[in-house]
């Protein structure tokens, strides 16, 4: 068997709970003496206000209602940003509350506190604003370069062709199935708790106290389960400050709970760019060198990592999977009077593999090329790995001609014209379009973790990561059962407590499983090592070797489990695993996609992904990340985008009747298989996964649907409008 469970796909332990009613999200979250908050908010997206509450503090029930003014007397101080550019400066910090003037739709305006929610609710519609409109802003942030601009210069003058497109890549509203909720209390000695959803407690603990005033170890946070995050959730959230002060100064708990209109305003969007791309080719065919200029909206606000995503975060992914030896790219980012915009699933890297794959795809278009020849004549080969890629990363790995002819193969890519004229007969345009993603996950800041064993068969994980879905109390448990042999149910996973865990970077950027269990790896080891020699003397041996959950010598052997039994004491282990590298995992999805000319209706007919994420752990638990991933990036190629007006900058999206998100009639059954090629970097091989189906499936549907068309381009999202104005020349 391989080793710590490797290749196992054991059933998720936690979906009992979640599929009998059991799992216990924030809003299920009740204490005695709580009161409920609610948001006043800004009906226009700029306008000069004065906000008077007079009237509503004296309606049943109300017990304080926070203003910008409130806040400052206090000291709360405006949201802290986890990254920014040297040369960016925020033009307009991020207050909790607005003060005379809201810059986007939804922005607090006030909170209204009361003994009930319907207090709260009536109270908050009779605070009175009112609004001298301003217009919409557009006005620059910063500017961000990277790469060889004179290099690529050089490379442009020597091409003998340059392919260029201009595309947008849709803003999204996350849309987590769980809105964000929160239930603050204060604790005695002047400390608070804080119960909240989230992507990691101590990222929300250390942003929070700042804006608080307060040190982070008098803020306590917890979060239970949690009904998805995509992002969303990594960062804090003005509500969060304002349920918090309002405990403080009530002395009593204050929780509040978005609703989904709310979630359209006021949950931070993603993507939202505007991008020309131009790439030089030899008379060949191969690349020279890449150009690009991004305009990237980041909303009101520089919001968590609003700055990092569209630099550092997907930036240098934009050269793929080819070797591309000349690259320049430049980001302008701006302000503009929307919802501000912060890391969604992929964070930059959706972004850039879509940009590339369509700039690719369009160049074999332009050149006469197909889209898999093209593809071949430009991949990085497998012997030139590591390879130091002119986006500043190092792959350790990768076999992308390998990865993309068992896709072929899988797809029927070669008996595609058949189905083509079978459609055609039906009188239906097919099409088929692929793409090949690359991806930098993992990161290299480090995890911990507290492995604490119990003679009777026990054990207890305290780890610094935050499933929000992704299975992680399977994936843990999973490699501790495995590798030392002892019971799945006896062993119980502890996250999302700041009280009993020390420190943590939590979920995002596919770390959990290369961080968190490379430490958990490493506890296990630091055990087997530690009763080695209790294991040899009940084997009456100099020297006992382990394997499968058993010490050996000879013929004769002895269960980990009854070696810790001997022992008699409980075993604790607390380290830190700090990988030496990040990794890349990567893939090739193949769509095909039926269009009616009739209705402009687009129905995917057929899905294939063949995937590279290194050494697999539980093939269940990767197909469930990998398909709820490409279901994502199918989203916003055909219907996902939250839309502003363009005049006057009001949202336009603030519904589910608004914003289309994918159904299960708009998936088909997704054929999904991996290639194992394991990362050299990593002990375990391990590359991550958990946002690699969203970074490959947007360009793979876009390419299809230009394919079925006959034409170039078309941009995000390819919704039946928008297709049928593309077939009947209307803009």
């Amino acid at each position: 068997m391989p080793r710590f469970g490797f290749g196992q796909s054991h059933t998720r332990v936690e979906d009992r709970r979640f599929l009998t009613g059991r799992g216990c999200y924030t809003d299920d979250v009740n204490l005695t003496g709580q009161s409920y908050g609610m948001v006043v908010r800004s009906l226009l997206p700029h306008a000069d206000v004065k906000v008077n509450a007079e009237a509503a503090r004296s309606m049943p029930g109300v017990l304080l209602i926070l203003t910008y003014a409130e806040m400052a007397e206090q000291g709360v101080g405006p949201m802290v940003c986890g990254f920014l550019p040297e040369n960016a400066v925020p033009r307009h910090p991020r207050p909790v509350i607005a003060g005379p003037r809201p810059r986007h739709a939804g922005e607090p305006l006030a909170f209204v506190v009361a003994e009930t929610l319907d207090q709260a609710r009536d109270a908050a519609e009779a605070v009175l604003v009112d609004y001298h409109p301003l217009p919409p802003v557009a006005e620059d942030a910063f500017v961000w370069e990277m790469g060889d601009a004179a290099k690529v210069a050089q490379a442009f003058a020597q091409a003998a062709r340059v392919v260029e497109l201009n595309l947008i890549n849709n803003r999204l509203a996350p849309t987590a199935m769980e809105p964000r909720a929160c239930l603050a209390r204060p604790l005695a000695s002047g400390r608070l708790e804080l119960t909240s959803g989230s992507q990691g407690v101590h990222e929300i603990r250390d942003r929070l106290a700042p804006v608080l005033g307060i040190k982070a170890e008098s803020l306590d946070v917890i979060t239970p389960d949690v009904g998805g995050g995509f992002g969303l959730k990594i960062s804090p959230f003005p509500e969060q400050a304002m349920a918090l002060v309002a405990a403080r100064i009530l002395d009593r708990p204050v929780k509040w709970t978005a609703d989904r209109t709310e979630s359209f305003l006021t949950d931070t969007h993603g993507r939202g760019h505007v991008s020309n791309a131009r790439l030089a080719l030899d008379a060949t065919g191969r690349f020279l060198g890449l150009q690009v200029e991004t305009v990237a909206d980041l909303g009101a606000y520089i919001s968590n990592y609003g700055a990092y995503v569209p630099t550092l975060a997907g930036t240098g992914m934009l050269t793929g999977v080819y070797d591309i030896p000349a690259f320049h790219a430049r980001v302008r980012a701006v302000h503009t009077s929307t919802t501000p915009v912060d890391a969604y699933r992929g964070a930059g890297r959706p972004e850039a593999a879509y940009l590339i794959e369509r700039l690719v795809d369009t160049a074999a278009r332009d050149t006469g090329l197909s889209p898999v020849e093209i593809r071949k004549r430009n991949f990085i080969p497998p012997e030139a790995f590591p390879y130091a890629s002119a986006g500043r990363h190092t792959y350790d790995s990768g076999e992308f001609a390998r990865v993309m002819d068992v896709a072929l193969e899988r797809s029927g890519w070669a008996e595609f014209e058949t189905r083509r004229a079978e459609s055609k007969g039906r009188g239906k345009m097919r099409g088929i379009g692929l793409a090949y993603y690359i991806e930098i996950c993992g990161g290299t800041s480090g995890e911990d973790v507290t492995l604490t064993l119990t003679p009777d068969g026990g054990a207890e994980i305290l780890v610094g990561t935050q499933s929000n879905g992704q299975g992680h109390e399977t994936a843990y448990a999973q490699m501790v059962a495995a590798e030392l042999g002892l019971a799945m149910e006896r062993i119980r996973v502890v996250q999302g407590d700041t009280r009993r865990i020390a420190k943590g970077g939590g979920a995002g950027g596919s770390r959990s499983l290369s961080q968190q269990g490379g430490a958990i790896a490493s506890a296990v080891e630091s055990f087997i090592e530690h009763l080695r020699p209790q294991a040899a003397k009940l084997l009456q041996a100099e020297r006992a070797e382990f394997e499968s959950g058993r010490y050996r010598a000879g013929e004769s052997s002895v269960s980990f489990a009854q070696v810790l039994a001997e022992a008699g004491m409980p075993l604790s282990a607390s380290l830190r695993f700090r990988p030496p590298a990040s990794t890349f995992p990567n893939g090739c999805h193949v769509c095909e996609v039926e269009v009616d000319p009739e209705t402009g209706e687009t129905e995917i007919v057929r899905y294939t992904i063949v995937d590279d994420v290194g050494t697999v752990l539980n093939p269940l638990l990767l197909r469930g990340q990998i398909v709820g991933g490409a279901v994502q990036g199918i989203g916003q190629a055909l219907l996902e985008h939250a839309v502003f007006d363009p005049e006057s900058a009001q949202p336009l999206t603030s519904s589910l009747i608004d914003y289309a998100v994918p159904r299960a009639a708009h998936i088909p059954e997704i054929d999904f298989s991996t290639v194992e090629i394991p990362c050299r970097t990593h002990p375990l091989g391990l590359k991550g996964a958990g946002e690699a189906g969203t970074i490959g499936a947007a360009p793979a549907v876009i390419n299809a649907v230009c394919n079925a068309l006959g034409i170039r381009h078309m941009d995000m999202p390819a919704t039946p409008l928008a297709v049928w104005n593309t077939l009947n020349g209307k803009p």
